[in-house]
């Protein structure tokens, strides 16, 4: 059918797939950190205190003190490409671009800071996509990472008239294909290594207990994680949670109490690896590859090692590349 001559021009439909990760400042330098602390830190779903309360300790008090010494951590992880987990992100996007067929489309997003999910969900409609799969790189499920990232995706969507047809990446914590991908890369890592470690470790991010006291299932999702790769490994992982914040109870056990408390008893020789994060970032680099160094040094050990995200490896992309090619089944053909 031949369209009027002032009919505006209508992209060929497509299909997109938009990353989503964490997020990160836009420089080490202070002013950015504060911007981006200020945005992470006011999202309910991260700090389940009511605002009344929260906002005057946030604003005189946290962003007050914390963006220097946050900053000064994101200056150690910095690097040519900027922040790590922007970088790796766009490396694994661009990995992707072209595996699913010509009429896919991927992208990626940042849940705080930039880019942002409104701005790559019109991004991906004024290149014609008519439907989106919106995907949060978090292999275990929480309120505080992947709910977040589909409510602000969903907020977006709420705006517009003319709305994409929409699917969510569902957590893959215990997909066959996550297991196989840790399994290679945490085997090549440790087979790298110039001493043999006595433990290994799983550091997953930290949860305030009271997550798991109301229901979200992130803390069995990583244990079942950790399990299924220690019988894949044949080895027992030590599963441990970082990145603690505030008085409130977290998961336990932290990750930097057992490694200082390691080498009292023998262990001596630790290797570390997160496989709650996609990618390599602040927590994973300068938390434990750094500090977490330094603390189980400091406490009498003589051989740390840091084992890598799945990055833009070949297991992790090969696994995205299924999980993905898994939630577009229906919308394309054969990639």
């Amino acid at each position: 059918m031949n369209r009027p001559a002032d009919h505006p021009p209508v992209p060929t439909p497509k299909v997109g797939v938009l990353l989503v990760n964490l997020g990160t400042p836009d420089s080490h330098e202070p002013a950015a950190v504060r911007r981006y602390l200020a945005q992470f830190l006011s999202d309910p779903r991260v700090i389940e205190i009511p605002k009344l309360a929260w906002q005057p300790i946030l604003r005189g008090i946290i962003l007050r003190t914390r963006p220097k010494k946050s900053a000064h951590a994101y200056k150690q992880v910095w690097g040519e490409e900027g922040s790590p987990l922007a970088a790796i992100t766009a490396r694994q996007t661009k990995a992707l671009a072209g595996a699913f067929g010509p009429d896919v489309i991927v992208d990626y997003a940042m849940r705080y800071g930039r880019p942002a999910i409104a701005e790559r969900i019109d991004a991906l409609r004024a290149q014609g996509c008519e439907r989106i799969l919106i995907a949060p790189l978090y292999p275990q499920y929480c309120a505080a990472t992947t709910a977040t990232a589909n409510d602000e995706a969903f907020r977006h969507l709420a705006k517009l008239r003319w709305q994409p047809a929409v699917r969510t990446l569902p957590p893959y914590y215990d997909d066959p294909a996550y297991i196989a991908a840790l399994k290679d890369t945490t085997e090549a890592a440790l087979a790298a290594l110039p001493f043999e470690p006595q433990a290994i470790v799983a550091s997953f991010h930290g949860m305030p207990q009271r997550t798991l006291d109301l229901g979200d299932p992130y803390h069995c999702h990583c244990r079942k994680t950790a399990r299924l790769l220690g019988e894949a490994m044949g080895r027992e992982l030590e599963v441990t949670f970082q990145s603690r914040f505030g008085r409130a109870k977290w998961l336990e056990p932290s990750t930097e109490s057992v490694l200082a408390g390691f080498p009292a008893n023998g262990v001596k020789r630790v290797a570390i690896l997160a496989p709650g994060f996609s990618a390599d970032c602040l927590e994973t680099l300068e938390e434990l590859a750094i500090r977490g160094r330094a603390t189980f040094l400091a406490a009498g050990g003589t051989d740390f090692a840091y084992l890598p995200c799945l990055n833009d490896s070949a297991p992790g992309l090969a696994m995205l590349r299924a999980l993905l090619a898994r939630e577009l089944e229906g919308w394309t053909g054969p990639a």
